[in-house]
């Protein structure tokens, strides 16, 4: 997760702890830590370095391969969206969206965007009207319900559509829309982000990070990590801009109007992991052991670190010894100009500063495709579903390569514990004006890494392996998580599980015996 922050910390603590604990100052932040440099005027400039030199150097580039579009079996995106218990007003539980079909052109001379959204959702139950979040910076033209045109308000973020719909039944729903896109407040009185949504750059570019919500910043949706959905996103730029989003590109055309993407999204998405990337992009790409390719979107020139953006297939070899195969059939990255990262499905994007492209961080976003994408929280409160199996395999792939040792991770974490729950909450019951504060990663880490050494590796991967397997695609809650591991284990967990994530005072370490 981020925005304008990175989800995966580069050592043992995550999001800001070294500006708000002291004893943590060794420690890197999780987010924004690339840009607290100390003023160079004072200092004498060093001799241009190897690395300096290559900023110059040109980038190895491909042609990016094109995939033949499929029919999107609608039926895979069944979901049963809830009301958010940590931000109810976003999202509609009355909506259940299958299959967003977008097709959106950028004019960055003017910063606005046009939309056109065909959306394909089932009603979960019989209601006189239903809702999705939409932008107010965004005007919407004609709206049409099974080509009806249909009467609608807007009424803040929401687009509040008055017809009636019967539950279970499936409705199509197109509209158009213009504008400037908006960013959105973002829950958090954390000092390095303040916005969600989609950012504009000074010369035009645009990137998106939505998380916890924000997506509604550039089209209609049901933002709320529940729902999933397939896409298919075709973007319209300026040549010689190119426009990215997830899944497979299967279009890309350049006419005196412009270059032409588009993209298909087959397996289903929480609205927080899709991504919008619009700029000068050249391609590359690599491959995994396993004969996956894996595509890279870089600024059109960049060589300093490109290969520690590579090194991503090398990564996948890796999460995929301990948590089975990659969950997807593609992956790619994106570099924008964002100082964060985040998991956006099957192509991650990622900001554009050392600390945000080292091996820790792009490692750390690769294994949310595990945990976080393929299984996500069906509600705010469990976030730490994602980010505590995550920051614990970010700890041993530092451990593994020689980046830190995970002994220094752990003390590291369980010193800081007691202060993250005064000043956060525990993980499972934060404060909603807190979103992403530490708590929610290294204090689930610790309990992750508590079962690890009482079961042993082989026995701690085989069970986090086969809670992704039965879970695979779904929104899932807490409830469900520690009912597996309770089963698989055969112990009785749930003393263990509220002390570490509801809990106030940090547990005591050991795992209750069979």
């Amino acid at each position: 997760m981020t925005r304008r922050r990175s989800s995966a910390p580069a050592a043992a603590v995550p999001a800001g702890l070294r500006t708000r604990l002291g004893v943590l100052a060794a420690l890197v932040l999780l987010a924004g830590c690339s840009s607290e440099q100390e003023a160079a005027g004072e200092l004498e400039r060093p001799a241009a370095t190897a690395t300096e030199a290559a900023r110059d150097a040109v980038a190895p580039t491909s042609p990016p391969p094109l995939t033949e579009p499929v029919e999107q079996d609608l039926d895979l995106a069944l979901s049963t969206p809830v009301e958010d218990s940590v931000y109810p007003d976003v999202g509609d539980p009355r909506v259940d969206a299958l299959h967003y079909d977008l097709d959106l052109t950028w004019d960055p001379s003017d910063e606005e965007l046009r939309g056109e959204a065909v959306i394909d959702f089932r009603a979960t139950r019989r209601a006189p009207r239903f809702q999705l979040d939409l932008g107010r910076g965004l005007t919407v033209g004609e709206v049409s319900l099974d080509g009806e045109p249909v009467v609608f308000a807007r009424r803040g973020k929401d687009l509040v559509v008055k017809a009636p719909i019967v539950a279970d039944q499936r409705y199509q729903l197109s509209l158009d829309y213009v504008g400037t896109p908006v960013p959105a407040p973002a829950p958090t009185t954390r000092g390095d982000f303040s916005t969600t949504g989609f950012t504009i750059t000074d010369a035009g570019e645009v990137w998106t990070m939505q998380e916890p919500y924000g997506a509604y910043t550039w089209y209609p949706v049901n933002d709320q990590p529940s729902d999933k959905a397939l896409y298919d996103v075709t973007v319209h730029a300026p040549a010689p801009w190119t426009g990215i989003s997830n899944g497979h590109l299967t279009e890309l055309t350049t006419d005196e109007e412009g270059t032409t993407t588009s993209w298909q999204l087959t397996e289903p998405a929480s609205s927080y992991l899709i991504t919008l990337a619009i700029g000068d992009y050249a391609h590359s790409s690599t491959a995994t052991a396993a004969g996956m390719r894996v595509d890279y979107w870089t600024p059109r020139g960049m060589a300093q670190h490109l290969d520690q953006v590579q090194g991503a297939a090398a990564s996948v070899d890796w999460i995929e010894s301990k948590l089975g195969p990659y969950p997807f059939d593609s992956l790619g990255l994106v570099v924008t100009d964002s100082m964060s990262a985040m998991e956006t499905q099957t192509m991650v994007t990622l900001g554009n500063n050392d600390y945000v492209l080292s091996p820790a961080v792009i490692a750390h976003e690769l294994v949310h495709q595990w945990y976080g994408d393929q299984v996500s929280p069906s509600d705010w409160r469990d976030v730490w579903l994602n980010e505590g199996m995550t920051m614990l395999m970010q700890w041993i792939y530092q451990d593994e390569h020689e980046l830190q040792p995970l002994r220094v991770s752990i003390d590291s974490a369980r010193a800081a514990d007691q202060g993250l729950r005064d000043q956060y909450g525990p993980p499972g019951d934060y404060d909603p004006r807190q979103f992403g504060g530490s708590n929610i990663y290294t204090t689930p880490g610790l309990m992750w890494n508590e079962l690890r050494v009482e079961l042993g590796d082989d026995e701690f991967y085989r069970i986090a392996r086969s809670w992704l397997v039965e879970n695979d695609g779904a929104s899932v809650t807490r409830e469900q998580i520690f009912d597996h591991w309770e089963k698989e284990t055969g112990r009785e967990l749930s003393g263990f599980f509220d002390a570490w994530i509801t809990g106030r005072a940090t547990p005591k370490p050991g795992v209750p015996k069979a």
